[in-house]
């Protein structure tokens, strides 16, 4: 019997994977009914998520605007590239779909958390848990929609491109492969300008709102008279919800496909390859039902906020470990798995997947552990702020150099046991694993700007302190969530770029029709490639906060401008133009995010290009890249969130409380840390992932 049911799940794999996808966007669908379904709250309150509404959408769409005319500007070279028989037709097709679904997760992402912050808001006036509930729910659209769609899309174009190609041509794995790199590519490069864009914007809003509003006024956060005050809340949205759901979502679809071309590049036979192939499908198929389970946890659970959020990746996790062993036991043939490096039996993939799992909960609780207000890290901040604005600063850099350490051990740990399991075949699944879950984690994320979204209109409609003080206790938890996601995304993105790293060296084998690629330290051409690519990332943020200093100059100098003109906006006499602080960040933010975001296209381009460098100083490029973007990425994004939550426990009247001088140096790191954490920390992990498909697709234009 499991011999033909390991010949029905390599068979009929993608089918059962893109089954249980489409599970995850209806349960998407109905989750938008429940959202919807609650009340909006007073005509005030409505007017404000108006504003808020307008403000994302008409970002959104100059922002896909902007974006469409590049990814049709890159189409159009893959087009001419393929004419020139460098690849195949298909792949501008692929780069198409890529970016298209990269840009929808992120526009519909959007647009239900603009749906349920004044919805959370309301919720508030009654209980605090109906208000998480309806937070997390408006988050879980999020969540489900990313994988759903990402496990949909390139499910369906391998299938059809299985479907074109007929099964006895020469070339069928490098015309499929050349497609799902096409797919990658664009799902990475429009991730890329998301996440810079909406990083950007928002914290070009907030750190604006802050200097003036917070130091020079002593305004209280999201007080209706800071002209900025409607472009921060917005920037929550378009950062936090489109830009994290474009990223995740790239990063889920290019680990899948990285999966897939191993599989593709190392199995021998058409049977181990069905294996090999249907496999990370079908574990992303498991897991959504998982992160689904974790959904239902958190509805019909009460108690502490960050413990229910807590249990529900627990949850997604515990039922995908269970499924996942017989799940592997039963695909793999009796003799194992026949790879070109070994074969390996269903045991092995198993604990491969569990070395996945475990890396995901391990670094959900490290990144708690660095960003929560209850734990050390973050009261260390709180108290250095006594002591001034510099000794804040400093306890926050420390506090994010340290975090580095343990998520980078369990990193090399978990490469270390998947890949004495099965290779690099093992680390694969073990990324797959990983991202499988993103369903529930991405959930959490999108709750942090809803529950700080429904703050700000909490203030901005003047309703009761208790509504504001309910909010404000989520938003605290939204913040470490947020923080969670990030370091789980960045971690993640760095094992799945030693994936890709490896399906380099591995196309670079088929394309030269060599057994083994040199690539040795003691080459300088490696060595300079090391230093090219680990300068890379350091480059990339340098521009990225420099272009968010710049935005926020602008609206600090806008906020001054209204405020000295108009006196009576003090006063609560004339209401505030708002609409010019939103106009000044979404040119700024599509203005300055088009440099960092092609600079890893171009390093790689000029490297490939140059005869004396090729395609070993390339992959030192590679290692560089990862290496150092992997540090940068998990110090900033952890530093971010702990110096912003040090800044709320102060608020909440830690250390002197609002007003004191602890209060307005733990404001200067928050504005430090707003960029850090929400802008150029984030955008590292698709930039790993774009300068490695670039190189991927390099080998079939340079060498």
């Amino acid at each position: 019997m499991l011999p033909n049911l390991a010949n029905f799940l390599s068979s009929n794999g993608i089918t059962l994977s893109l089954v249980m996808g489409a599970v995850g966007l209806v349960v998407a669908i109905y989750l938008i009914r429940i959202v919807t379904n609650h009340s909006v709250g007073t005509q005030l309150m409505i007017k404000v998520s108006t504003a808020i509404q307008d403000g994302a959408k008409a970002y959104l769409n100059r922002q896909v605007k902007t974006i469409s005319l590049i990814s049709v500007g890159l189409a159009l070279i893959l087009f001419l590239m393929s004419q020139a028989g460098k690849v195949h037709p298909s792949m501008p097709i692929g780069f198409l779909i890529g970016a298209v679904c990269s840009l929808a997760a992120g526009y519909i992402g959007m647009k239900i958390a603009v749906m349920a912050n004044v919805r959370t808001t309301q919720a508030a006036v009654d209980d605090e848990h109906k208000a998480l509930n309806v937070a997390f729910n408006g988050g879980a659209v999020t969540g489900l929609l990313v994988v759903g769609l990402a496990l949909v899309s390139v499910g369906i174009f391998y299938i059809v491109m299985g479907t074109i190609i007929p099964e006895g041509s020469s070339d069928r794995g490098k015309v499929i492969v050349d497609s799902l790199v096409g797919l990658a590519l664009g799902a990475s490069l429009i991730s890329v300008f998301a996440r810079l864009g909406g990083g950007i914007y928002t914290k070009a809003a907030d750190v604006g709102a802050d200097l003036v509003g917070k130091i020079e006024q002593g305004l209280d956060e999201d007080d209706p008279r800071n002209p900025a005050t409607i472009a921060d809340n917005v920037g929550d949205n378009v950062g936090d919800c489109a830009g994290m759901a474009a990223d995740v979502f790239e990063t889920y679809a290019v680990s899948l496909i990285g999966a897939l071309l191993l599989g593709t590049l190392s199995t021998n036979g058409a049977e181990m390859r069905e294996v090999a192939l249907a496999l990370p499908f079908l574990l992303g198929g498991v897991a959504i039902v998982g992160s689904i389970l974790g959904v239902i946890w958190v509805n019909f659970r009460k108690g502490n906020a960050s413990r229910l959020l807590m249990e529900g990746v627990f949850i997604a996790s515990i039922f995908s470990a269970i499924v996942y062993w017989p799940l592997c036991q039963w695909i793999t043939p009796e003799d194992g798995l026949v790879m070109t490096n070994g074969s390996y039996s269903g045991t092995d993939l198993f604990w491969c997947s569990v070395v996945g799992i475990v890396m995901t909960f391990a670094i959900v609780l490290i990144t708690n552990y660095y960003t929560a207000t209850k734990y050390p890290p973050v009261n260390k901040i709180a108290k250095a702020s006594q002591t001034g604005h510099a000794t804040n600063i400093i306890a926050g850099l420390g506090v994010g150099n340290m975090a580095t350490g343990l998520p980078v051990a369990l990193i090399c740990v978990a490469i270390w046991i998947s890949h004495s399991l099965a290779g690099l075949y093992g680390i694969s699944i073990a990324v797959m694993a990983m991202l499988a879950l993103a369903g529930i984690i991405v959930s959490l994320d999108a709750f942090g700007p809803i529950t700080d979204n429904a703050g700000g209109i909490a203030v901005m409609a003047d309703l009761p302190s208790i509504v504001r003080e309910r909010t404000d206790a989520l938003d605290a938890v939204g913040n470490t969530m947020k923080a969670v996601t990030k370091g789980y995304a960045i971690a993640s993105a760095g094992v799945a770029a030693l994936v890709l790293f490896g399906s380099y060296f591995l196309e670079l084998q088929v394309h030269l029709g060599v057994d083994d690629v040199p690539f040795s330290l003691k080459d300088p051409k490696v060595i300079i490639g090391m230093f090219i690519g680990g300068l890379l990332p350091f480059i990339f943020t340098a521009l990225s906060m420099d272009a968010v200093g710049r935005a926020a100059g602008a609206v600090v100098s806008e906020v001054r401008r209204q405020i000295s003109e108009r006196p009576g906006i003090m006063d609560g006499k004339d209401e505030p133009e708002y609409a010019k602080c939103v106009d000044i960040v979404t040119k700024s933010a599509l203005r300055e995010m088009i440099i960092p975001a092609i600079l890893p296209v171009v390093i790689v381009v000029v490297v490939s290009a140059i005869p004396e460098l090729g395609y070993t100083a390339l992959g030192g490029v590679l290692v560089g890249t990862i290496v150092t973007g992997l540090f940068i990425g998990l110090s900033m994004t952890a530093a971010g969130g702990a110096w912003d939550n040090a800044k709320k426990m102060i608020e909440d009247g830690a250390y002197g409380g609002k007003g004191s001088e602890a209060h307005a140096a733990s404001i200067t790191g928050d504005t430090v840390g707003d960029p850090y954490k929400d802008t150029s920390g984030p955008a590292i992990n698709p930039m790993i992932k774009v300068t490695n498909i670039v190189a991927i697709l390099a080998i079939k234009v340079f060498f």
